[in-house]
């Protein structure tokens, strides 16, 4: 079994999903120029599913945090408008922010919703993949389970593609060693 057994295929991020949208962001979505809502809307439509596997991937398995950080992310791009050059890269950025201020925020509560849990064969893969920093989960996510090659892995982290390889290098290693550990 490979990296995408990980990811729940018929997942599907819609509309109707933007329940985690902050409220500035719905704010400045309803007062602002939409001029570039046709090309948003398209790209949500081909890239929303990626975004939210990536995502969920990312967060462990968290299905709750992949569908909020998508949402919250395509919304603020319409909040930015014509402003955004790469929107696609600039909305990965902000959904691993959004995804990672989640996670911080849910470690400093107690929590009430019982986390999901991983299929029996990945138990010690999600938990390898939970304890690496952000930026090398990011990495590992972005080019094994979006099979991305590393110039668009460092674009979509917004970093060079050296820092990038860096990060993937160093997560290799750790993954190594946890799953190692393991047998």
């Amino acid at each position: 079994m490979g990296w995408a057994a990980l990811i729940p295929a018929n997942r599907r991020v819609h509309a109707g999903a933007v329940t985690g949208v902050y409220p500035t962001t719905m704010i400045a979505v309803m007062e602002g120029d939409l001029t570039n809502a046709i090309d948003l809307d398209a790209l949500f439509r081909e890239e929303s599913d990626g975004v939210y596997r990536t995502l969920y991937a990312f967060t462990g398995g968290r299905a709750d945090i992949a569908e909020e950080a998508t949402a919250e992310a395509f919304a603020r791009a319409v909040a930015q408008g014509a402003a955004l050059r790469e929107p696609l890269a600039w909305i990965y950025r902000v959904a691993f922010r959004v995804a990672i201020d989640e996670v911080r925020r849910e470690r400093r509560r107690p929590s009430v919703v019982p986390a999901e849990v991983a299929p029996p064969e990945f138990t010690g893969l999600v938990e390898a993949l939970r304890a690496l920093s952000p930026n090398q989960r990011a990495a590992v996510v972005l080019r094994h389970v979006g099979d991305l090659d590393m110039d668009e892995v460092a674009r979509r982290m917004g970093c060079s593609r050296a820092t990038a390889r860096v990060h993937l290098h160093r997560a290799r290693t750790r993954l190594r060693g946890a799953l190692r550990e393991e047998d």
